[in-house]
């Protein structure tokens, strides 16, 4: 997996907090540490247990007016996985729903470190869950041995003859009870247990149950707070004035007419451009129109697309021979095995930049304060946006400190090494000297020209078949940007994970094959995008098999299943898409099927497409997904999210490209880089949860790579056309 590779041995990393040892006790293996509340505050409770609350640091708090507070070290952007963190809590410590609480954990490693990301505080590469699993079970347990320890003590019976059922502690035999809420001080008093019993699953009650989100409510009623709601009294919002070309500087600014609008209070150069603040956003808007900004070009970026298209492909083309390549990975004997093949295929796929254009844009809010700073948030990399912004700030991480909000997605955006929005509002408040607090402000123009775009790429292709139409040779190269480079995790001389990963070789029984992968070098600003390298590697994995499989003869699927003989998740999930949708079967005239399987981020999905075609235009009427990740700890959030995949990756498929003119983006909102409309959106998405024991994996990015291939794949049995091109939705199909 991509994330795994990520090292993080030059990091700098906040100091571990100042802690009273004599209160603290480890549990070890757990991962984590339970914090006991002090002596005095113990004494204090010996008369009333409602005086104090059970502690488990850093996970779970258990306040005397019984709510359950799971502290998360994840950043809830939508995807759920605030509530099912609380749910893998609640269900060991045998909670009821209703008081189940979640909020942002502090940025503090090791104590929130992602286990899967090389010990950042981070949420991406689809592991909240999947790293939260074992240690959260624990967490619950252990609490709630420490209740029915304390309950014991009280009521003089053994532990053993106390259950904890829905919130409530029992004693049967005496008939009391007692609430979590009620033993939460005398629980605090307990010796940690050196060990806990963890359910079997068998008994689960919550987990694999469809219920509702923690965040129904507040979402519905405009009660949850994000970042860009964040203004307390005295708060003056920025906006930047960034340059129109990637790479280029200020040269000199004239600030007078920005300065003469009502509301304006500063006008500051910061290294991203200039800033406007002002005491609401309507003037920092009408201040930044204002501005008069002469630039720096002499180091940006400024070829067009069709520019850097035609660069890719003569690299393409080159192969192992271009500038800045590598040999990937390499399987038996390719150039030998080519020469026995009866027949050679040939294709070059172009994918574009795409924007991850969330709903809510950038922004955060901040203040200094007399010891360090305030920083308010949806983030995403906490540990790295936290000694960014205390680098800028001159202070040390630890004093700097992050309140995580809720975010209006994110699909990866706010999570970059620079911390670029968070770094901004940094240097805002360095350049105004601390003098108000500031909201910076990113208008839905600024996101989408603002670059850290999922990579353009450019595949070239070449298979081998035998006389009987087996793949017996494999040649790819890929052109895309790394994004590893110019950071502290770059590895020189290893592929970037992120261009690479989901690649045929990877995942199809292939005997002879090769990749080869050339880094570019282009001044645009690239990142992770939901599902990452998935997304163009997928694509070009399932539009070759399925083009290989029609020159064979052979029926899609089945020569799929011959290619994952060592892959039985991925084979399974293939059976049974298969089976519900009905492949095989009869359609009504003008409907076809295409088929795509793909592993990403340990989670396997296969989906079956099915497209109305008229002769000239298209409409994606059905998809059958089906999704292999592990135990389901809320199959409803499950099937959301591969909805919402769906639907992402099918705007990609149609619609979205961010296209440059002389380096400038062309594309400012919405009605420039279109995303999927309601409209489009296939009327039936049926979702199937394979039954697992296993631990739970990622769902927040694999329903994304299979949906594009698919679709194509239906549109070439409708068309006889294969599409190598990216967006397809506006090309000529007929």
């Amino acid at each position: 997996m991509y994330f795994d590779k990520i090292a993080t041995a030059s990091l700098p990393r906040p100091a571990a907090p100042q802690v009273d040892r004599r209160r603290f006790l480890a549990l070890s293996g757990a991962g984590l540490t339970l914090a006991l509340v002090p002596e005095s505050a113990a004494r204090a409770a010996e008369s009333t247990t409602l005086a104090t609350g059970l502690e488990a640091t850093p996970f779970i708090r258990i306040s005397p007016d019984n709510t359950v507070t799971v502290l998360a070290k994840h950043l809830e952007m939508g995807q759920g996985t605030w509530s099912g963190l609380a749910t893998i809590v609640a269900e060991e410590l045998d909670a009821a729903w209703e008081q189940m609480r979640v909020e942002g954990a502090p940025a503090r490693v090791p104590d929130y470190a992602n286990i899967a990301i090389g010990g950042l505080q981070a949420t991406g590469g689809s592991t909240a869950i999947f790293n939260s699993w074992d240690q959260l079970r624990k967490a619950g347990a252990t609490a709630r041995a420490m209740l029915v320890s304390a309950a014991a003590r009280q009521w003089g019976v053994p532990a053993a003859a106390i259950t904890v059922e829905n919130g409530i502690v029992r004693h049967a035999a005496s008939g009391r009870q007692a609430t979590f809420g009620e033993l939460a001080g005398a629980a605090s008093r307990e010796a940690v247990p050196a060990d806990v019993r963890l359910k079997d699953p068998k008994d689960f009650k919550l987990v694999g149950k469809r219920i509702h989100r923690l965040d129904n409510t507040s979402k519905t009623d405009g009660t949850a707070v994000y970042g860009i709601d964040m203004a307390p009294e005295g708060t003056m919002t920025a906006v930047v004035q960034r340059a129109p070309r990637f790479g280029a500087t200020v040269k000199r600014f004239d600030a007078a007419a920005a300065k003469a609008v009502p509301g304006v209070v500063d006008v500051v150069q910061v290294p991203s451009g200039v800033a406007v603040v002002a005491k609401n956003t309507w003037a920092a808007l009408k201040g930044r129109e204002a501005l008069t900004v002469e630039w720096d070009e002499s180091k940006a970026e400024t070829r067009s697309s069709a520019e850097l298209f035609a660069a890719f492909r003569e690299m393409a083309e080159a192969g192992e021979k271009a500038p800045r390549s590598m040999v990937a990975q390499v399987i038996g004997k390719p150039d030998e095995a080519f020469k026995s093949a009866a027949r050679v295929v040939e294709a070059t796929f172009e994918f574009p930049y795409l924007a991850h254009a969330s709903m809510e844009p950038l922004t955060a809010w901040g203040r200094l304060t007399k010891d360090g700073a305030e920083l308010a948030a949806g983030f995403q990399f906490h540990t790295l946006d936290q000694s960014n912004a205390a680098r800028i700030l001159g202070l040390v991480p630890e004093t700097v400190t992050l309140t995580t909000l809720v975010s209006g997605g994110s699909f990866g955006r706010r999570a970059n090494f620079q911390s670029d929005y968070v770094s901004e509002l940094a240097e805002v408040l360095k350049a105004t000297g601390g003098k108000y607090p500031v909201r910076l402000l990113w208008t839905r123009e600024d996101d989408i020209t603002g670059g850290y775009y999922r990579p353009m790429a450019v595949h070239k292709v070449k298979a081998g078949l035998d006389r009987q139409g087996n793949v017996i040779a494999w040649d790819q190269t890929l052109v895309h940007q790394g994004l590893m480079a110019g950071t502290p995790f770059a590895q020189p001389g290893k592929p970037d994970g992120g261009a690479v990963e989901g690649n045929a070789l990877e995942q199809y029984a292939l005997p002879a094959a090769r990749l080869v992968w050339v880094d570019p070098e282009v001044g645009v600003p690239v990142l992770w995008w939901r599902s990452v390298g998935h997304t163009h590697n997928a694509y070009v994995k399932e539009v070759m098999i399925d083009q290989l499989a029609q020159l064979a003869g052979q029926d899609p699927v089945a020569y799929r299943l011959k290619l994952l003989k060592d892959q039985p998740r991925l084979a399974n999930v293939l059976k049974v898409a298969a089976e519900k949708a009905g492949w095989g079967k009869p359609l009504p005239q003008g409907r076809f099927r295409g088929v795509a399987v793909q592993e990403s981020f340990r989670t396997a999905v296969a989906q079956v497409a099915e497209i109305s075609w008229d002769g000239k235009d298209f409409k994606v009427e059905r998809v059958v997904c089906v999704v292999d990740c592990g135990v389901a700890v809320n199959p409803d959030i499950i099937a959301a999210q591969m909805e919402g995949g769906i639907g992402f990756g099918l705007g990609a498929a149609l619609l979205s490209e961010i296209t440059l003119d002389g380096g400038a983006v062309e594309q400012t909102n919405f009605d420039g880089y279109q995303v999927l409309r309601m409209s489009q959106m296939p009327r039936d998405v049926e979702v199937h949860i394979i039954p697992s024991a296993e631990a739970p994996t990622g769902v927040g990015e694999p329903g994304v790579p299979p949906i594009a291939p698919a679709v194509a794949n239906a549109l070439a049995a409708a068309t006889g056309k294969r599409l190598y091109k990216l967006p397809f939705g506006n090309q000529k199909l007929a």
